[in-house]
Order: structure tokens, then C-alpha cells, then sequence
């Protein structure tokens, strides 16, 4: 699971998505779905930029609380994070990858961003996984 963040006008914004994967080696892109009514989309709209955190084991609350409809205050309140590269990046996460938006396409009722990665984060750890309508993980 991955919460996908970025800073707007009123301060950071977050969602929680599934649809992130990469796009190029050369040069280094990630691709990331975002529907088009979140409010995480106007903040990456507004900075160009925005954050992939890879969530780990114990962080299934993040990735229901980002998940929600809270205002974003909401769901940041009580989550420390970092920003890096002017992109909140939450702690505790496996990994995480910082990046400039370089398109946004239309994609139903996704918009489906194209970012190229700047730098990554990976402190390590065992990966939230939701499969089948709950969450796991991949160690025993």
C-alpha cells in the first residue's frame, strides 16, 4: 500500500492508492493514478510535486485513515512526517520516492500523473500489502 502526498495552498494533502508503478529507466518515471475529485490532486496541481510513501506492516491505519474523506488536516494530525524535496514524507514508511509531476492525463475518472523521480528513501521494513479486500504482509 502506498499513500501518495503532496503540499497545497492549505497545507499537505494525502491519499491512499494502489495504482502507482514505474514508468521509464531513462528517464527514472513513476506513474500514479489519483481520482479526479481528491483534494490530493489540487495540491499536486498547485506544486508539481508530490511524494510515494510505501507503507509498512504496522501502518494499517495510515492507509485507512488516508484513505477516508477527512479533511486533510484531519488526516495528518498526529502523523509524523518529514518534508523533503517540499513534499511531506511520512515516517516509518519502507520506502519512499520524491518527484517532479511532469503530466497529468485524463484516465475515466482517475487522472493519471506522471512524475519524475528526484531522490528515494528506503529505511526498509516488511510492506503493508491490501489483497482481497484485507491487509496483509509478506513475511511469516
Amino acid at each position: 500500500m502506498t499513500v501518495v502526498t503532496s503540499e497545497g495552498i492549505r497545507g499537505p494533502a494525502g491519499l491512499t492508492a494502489s495504482a502507482v508503478c514505474s514508468l521509464s529507466l531513462d528517464p527514472l518515471l513513476m506513474v500514479v493514478c489519483i481520482d479526479t475529485g481528491s483534494r490530493t490532486l489540487e495540491a499536486i496541481r498547485h506544486s508539481r510535486r508530490l511524494a510515494v510513501n510505501v507503507l509498512a506492516r504496522d501502518q494499517q491505519r495510515l492507509a485507512s485513515t488516508f484513505a477516508g474523506k477527512e479533511p486533510e488536516r484531519g488526516k495528518f494530525a498526529g502523523v509524523p512526517h518529514t518534508h523533503i524535496d517540499g513534499v511531506p514524507v511520512l515516517d516509518g514508511v519502507v520506502s519512499w520516492l520524491t518527484g517532479r509531476l511532469r503530466e497529468l492525463a485524463p484516465g475515466g475518472d482517475h487522472v493519471i500523473g506522471v512524475a519524475e523521480i528526484e531522490r528515494v528513501g528506503a529505511p526498509g521494513g516488511d510492506p503493508l500489502v491490501h489483497f482481497r479486500g484485507s491487509y496483509h504482509t509478506l513475511s511469516k
